[in-house]
């Protein structure tokens, strides 16, 4: 008999119960394999990749430097027409949460084909669900509030790297499809209304929201909800009016206006960081191919780091961690 059972590669003794012609899960072997990995490491860090508590690439900014942003303790608004490389933007938002392993990665996606490149590496997938989206959004608003009664006790006001508490990174693509497309309109008030709650109250509690949307008008951004976000990057907008309405009041006529973007250069907009001037950036692109690759590392590295995706462990739903 082989040593290694014939389903799985890894270099690896048979299980106990084999048996021949009996499947072994890839991914319950490779738990397996993960525990024993993380034995050799439990007193040393040895992980070289990125954390969220560093600034996030997103791109190139007009002079040629990089543009980099600190996403801890904040909360980020990307909008623009379709077409306009909104997508291009957040995958490299993604792509950093999902190579790090201290945080948590919640991904809503209503068209599913846009975050679902990224399923294999989050702890909570959202689909085209509004029922599921807002019982997700209710378990963060309840984890939220568990983490600052803690704070509370311990009188602090946010937490910090020390506490070994995973910031939880969620990502909301589209925002107008679970806000204005599908449910009832009581459903859909239900969900922009935990959204808010999220976003005013999360940061401190290491609850970050990072929301997206290709419908940047009033009704799906209004001005209460847009203020909340303390970074706010506007990709190609068909109007000034509709680059104010992402950027806030008043920037297109000082010469800040994503409608100044021309149709045929995706994935340059203007970005907008806590009390600054908005800085015309270029996202650095991914290729479907290069995302892919990315997610298959960044789901291995998660893995071997205990963050097991419970959907394809446990056919269980992933929770707060």
């Amino acid at each position: 008999m082989s040593e290694h059972p014939p389903t799985q590669p890894l270099p690896l003794a048979i299980p106990d119960g084999y048996a021949p012609g009996r499947l072994v899960r890839p991914l319950l072997v490779l738990r397996r394999w993960a525990n024993e990995y993380r034995a050799h490491r439990r007193e040393r860090r040895t992980d070289d990749g990125p954390s969220i508590w560093e600034s996030i690439h997103l791109g190139i900014a007009e002079d040629g430097r990089p543009a980099r942003v600190p996403l801890i303790y904040r909360n980020m608004l990307l909008a623009g027409e379709p077409g306009a490389g909104k997508s291009v933007g957040l995958n490299n938002i993604v792509a950093h949460a999902a190579l790090a392993t201290d945080c948590r990665l919640w991904l809503f996606d209503g068209k599913i084909v846009e975050l679902g490149l990224w399923r294999s590496c989050a702890d909570r997938f959202v689909a085209n669900s509004l029922d599921d989206a807002i019982g997700a959004l209710l378990d963060l608003q309840s984890e939220m509030d568990q983490r600052y009664a803690v704070l509370d006790d311990e009188r602090r006001r946010k937490i910090s790297p020390a506490d070994g508490v995973a910031p939880i990174v969620v990502v909301l693509d589209e925002l107008a499809y679970f806000s204005a497309t599908v449910g009832t309109k009581r459903e859909q008030e239900a969900f922009s209304v935990l959204v808010r709650d999220l976003v005013a109250r999360g940061r401190a509690a290491g609850i970050i929201v990072v929301a997206a949307t290709q419908r940047p008008s009033s009704d799906i951004i209004p001005t209460s909800l847009r203020d909340l976000f303390g970074y706010r990057w506007a990709f190609r907008c068909t109007t000034d009016a509709s680059s104010d309405i992402v950027l806030g009041h008043g920037w297109a006529s000082r010469g800040h206006s994503a409608a100044s973007v021309a149709p045929e250069t995706k994935g340059i907009g203007f970005l907008l960081a806590e009390g600054g001037v908005p800085r015309r950036i270029k996202a650095a692109h991914l290729s479907d191919e290069q995302v892919y690759a990315l997610a298959d590392h960044a789901a291995m590295r998660r893995l071997a780091a205990g963050i097991a995706h419970g959907q394809d462990l446990d056919d269980t739903r992933g929770g707060v961690a």
